[in-house]
């Protein structure tokens, strides 16, 4: 058998090496990614993100162990990515030490991957490996971002269901709701509720979830405030239950495929960027593209003019 049988036969080691090959944009990764799409399309996919600190991973994992003791419980993945070192480029994938409890459980796939750069708390190719997972049966794919706070709003275009999580005592309440991190949010829970101020953190966060207008066409949908606390596995079923909720609301609504069209509309148009940007470097090539920078640095033409005179060749 070949490596995408034996994952699809369930060999985790060759799920492993899929996997890396699809996030390393490989040929073979590539036409994996291909054979298994027709599979694709029927994993309810959670996106978990929040400031660093709010315990993601924590809560990430008494998730997949409640979602794996429910009643004809799904196979469950978790996609974790880690910031990589701007310096270096490497990343610690630390999500693997603190998920470690969940490696008995052969329903349970952690995958744990560096941004490698990219913006938005997700990399470049989360995507595509959420795919593989979705087309090896996993019903469940928990996407754990990088967890830089308020730019992680790219989420809310892989995952149906985005829960932001927050903690009492980060300094800031009204850290939330910048940028678009609270807008996003499906589901709203405050972690470590066992810690003081935890009373402080719910009574502003309800506030601000009165000041933000619903999606057009989710009007119905109030994001539930949620208190848990992850170490001791307090208010995880509480969360799994929303989780199902919304999955029902958006199938009985007709919004679970107006997600996956915004979700493959925009997958489609990033890799036509990342298409056309590399066959442009290639038309111009680098010495003409270097002689512009130099025009630039040498304070002859602006930016702006620069980019009109390569793009008129």
């Amino acid at each position: 058998m070949d490596l995408v049988e034996r994952a699809l036969a369930g060999e985790r080691l060759a799920i492993a090496r899929l996997l890396t090959q699809v996030e390393n944009n490989t040929p073979l990764g590539q036409e994996a990614l291909q054979r298994l799409y027709s599979r694709t399309g029927n994993a309810h996919i959670v996106g978990l993100t929040g400031a660093p600190g709010t315990g993601k991973s924590s809560l990430a994992n008494q998730l997949a162990k409640v979602l794996r003791s429910t009643p004809n419980a799904h196979k469950v993945a978790i996609v974790a990515v880690d910031p990589s070192s701007p310096f270096t480029g490497g990343a610690l994938l630390g999500d693997r030490v603190r998920m470690r409890d969940l490696a008995g459980d052969p329903g349970v796939f952690v995958r744990s991957m560096a941004s490698r750069g990219a913006l938005g708390g997700i990399a470049r190719a989360t995507s595509a490996v959420v795919q593989v997972l979705d087309a090896l049966g996993f019903g469940i794919i928990l996407v754990e971002t990088v967890g830089t706070g308020q730019s992680e709003v790219e989420i809310a275009r892989l995952a149906h269901t985005v829960i932001v999580v927050d903690a009492p005592g980060l300094g800031d309440d009204v850290q939330a709701i910048k940028a678009g991190i609270l807008e996003i949010a499906d589901i709203l829970v405050v972690n470590k509720a066992d810690l003081p101020g935890v009373e402080n953190t719910l009574r502003a966060l309800s506030l601000m979830l009165e000041m933000i207008p619903q999606a057009q066409g989710e009007t119905n949908w109030k994001p539930p405030l949620l208190r848990a606390s992850a170490v001791n596995g307090e208010g995880i079923e509480e969360i799994v239950q929303a989780i199902f909720r919304h999955g029902e609301y958006l199938r009985n609504h007709s919004l679970w495929t107006t997600r996956e069209k915004y979700r493959v509309l925009t997958e489609i148009l990033e890799r036509v960027q990342e298409t056309l940007l590399e066959q442009w470097k290639h038309t111009v090539g680098e010495a003409r593209l270097n002689e512009m920078v130099n025009n630039v640095l040498k304070r002859e033409i602006s930016p702006a003019e620069a980019v009109k005179r390569l793009m008129e060749r």
